[in-house]
């Protein structure tokens, strides 16, 4: 069954209720190991900003809980971020996620730009997100303004054109690779973000067209893809559930899409990695016997970027998806 073309209406009516955020305090941080591109594993600080909602109403988007509706004051994200750098331990590399794009003037208000960038050039790399469309030149000055490696996060989604127009994310593949060329160009790094089996696919589509996407974004000049399995949780999500229109992936065919673009890269020497999104995974396993052999296997997966051996388990319903 094909996908249908949901409205920004159609989402926002079949929400639910936006939790409290304070402006000046982000509303989660961490401190977690990762593989980096020069093949070390540190440790990044992610500090989820806490700030105005995306204006782009994307179909399987849960990120809007944690926003305010209107614009935070200027010198409330500088705030934020100095507060979880005096909280979180030392850590080599930063992400500053703002559940939508860093490049939003009504999200991040550019006159903190210089601030923000004060406190995080120490950093050996800074990791913001960004919608392939607000890709301009207010990068370049904050890289500038950084003095250090920025790396951009773009949701790619998937490079199935069909289902891409379906998402209501208002890009195309085109714009991807265009955003693409525009930060290469700048010595700025790629990393995106691809659904595993967004609505309208089935099992088998979701995990080919994870790997195709996976494939597209490498080739535009990405060298880090996290694949995200579709969930519910936004609303619209779950009505799409009830419906019998949407089916959430299996851990299974996780474990296929990250071994195949892993042992694709390892194949051709290439410096990318490519990382199993992990948030809340367990709620796409079958079978209880296995869930955290498989998570397990997973992590050690993202930290490795090795295949190491299958988890077997009798017990198992799963159906291993397109090997």
């Amino acid at each position: 069954m094909p996908p249908e073309t949901f409205s920004d209406a159609d989402i926002l009516a079949a929400r639910g209720v936006k939790n409290e955020v304070d402006p000046l305090r982000p509303y989660s941080m961490l401190v977690e190991p990762e593989f980096c591109i020069d093949g070390l594993v540190e440790d990044v600080a992610t500090i989820f900003l806490s700030n105005r909602e995306c204006p782009f109403r994307c179909l399987m988007c849960d990120l809007w809980k944690n926003t305010t509706d209107e614009r935070v004051p200027v010198g409330a994200i500088p705030e934020q971020i100095r507060f979880a750098l005096g909280q979180l331990p030392a850590a080599q590399h930063i992400k500053l996620y703002n559940s939508g794009n860093f490049f939003d003037a009504q999200a991040i208000p550019p006159q903190d730009f210089a601030a923000v960038a004060e406190l995080v050039r120490r950093f050996r790399t800074v990791i913001v997100e960004n919608h392939p469309k607000l890709c301009t030149d207010r990068v370049v000055e904050f890289q500038q303004l950084c003095g250090t490696q920025l790396e951009v996060a773009m949701g790619l989604e998937t490079s199935h054109k069909p289902t891409l127009s379906q998402l209501n994310k208002q890009m195309t593949t085109d714009d991807f690779a265009r955003a693409c060329d525009f930060l290469l160009s700048h010595d700025i790094r790629v990393r995106a973000f691809v659904l595993l089996r967004p609505p309208g696919t089935t099992e088998q589509e979701g995990v080919e067209r994870a790997i195709e996407s996976v494939r597209f974004a490498f080739s535009h000049g990405a060298d880090c893809c996290a694949v995200i399995p579709t969930r519910v949780g936004n609303g619209i999500m779950d009505q799409l559930l009830l419906s019998g229109r949407f089916e959430s992936p299996t851990l299974r065919s996780l474990e296929t899409v990250v071994d195949t673009c892993v042992a694709e890269v390892s194949a051709a020497k290439e410096s990318r990695r490519v990382f199993a999104d992990l948030w809340d995974v367990q709620k796409f396993s079958t079978c209880e016997h296995c869930v955290v052999a498989r998570i397990q296997r997973l992590e050690q997966c993202n930290l490795t970027q090795q295949i190491l051996p299958s988890v077997a388990c009798p017990h198992c319903v799963d159906q291993v998806v397109g090997r």
